[in-house]
């Protein structure tokens, strides 16, 4: 049973990576479900200051990744349209353009919905989009920064104790 727990963690700690890039799945969130379950193997010893510690991490930075992109947007000159704009903009860069939807696809979105906003204004729409990409640039920079190290301390912990998992 421990190295069900074992390999369904880490697939967890994966889609947290994953889930960094995508608006759709909460990626530290996720990972940190990934920690959770290791710790409830027999082969980890349970311990709660650590995973309260990485818990509030991972809430940090849910809360960060809404406020980032606001800002980020804000100081650009952005509204809400582009932060949605960009949003679906990945999912749609994703789908046609694969890897290069990530950069491609929330730029176009963001810069699309600011031009619906403001009525075909594309020099503000431009600048309200650089904005609005730079901060979701950053906040997914953030929540892959930190899935990474979730990812991290999982194989750190399992390899410690790869022993009792056989």
């Amino acid at each position: 049973m421990d190295l069900v727990l074992l390999i369904f963690g880490f697939v967890l700690c994966v889609i947290g990576i994953i889930g960094s890039f995508l608006p759709v799945l909460p990626g530290p969130f996720t990972s940190w479900i990934g920690l959770l379950v290791l710790h409830f193997t027999n082969a980890i010893p349970q311990n709660w200051t650590f995973l309260g510690i990485t818990l509030g991490i991972s809430i940090l930075v849910w809360v960060l990744d809404y406020l980032v992109p606001a800002i980020g947007a804000k100081r650009f000159g952005g509204t809400k349209y582009g932060m949605i704009g960009s949003s679906i903009g990945l999912i749609v860069g994703l789908i046609f353009l694969g890897p290069f939807g990530i950069i491609i696809g929330p730029f176009a979105g963001a810069f699309l919905g600011e031009l619906i906003k403001d009525n075909n204004d594309s020099s503000k729409a431009l600048k309200a989009a650089f904005g609005s990409f730079i901060g979701f640039l950053a906040g997914t920079f953030l929540k892959f920064i930190v899935s990474i190290g979730f990812i991290i301390l999982y194989v750190q912990k399992a390899w410690k104790n790869w022993g009792e998992f056989l």
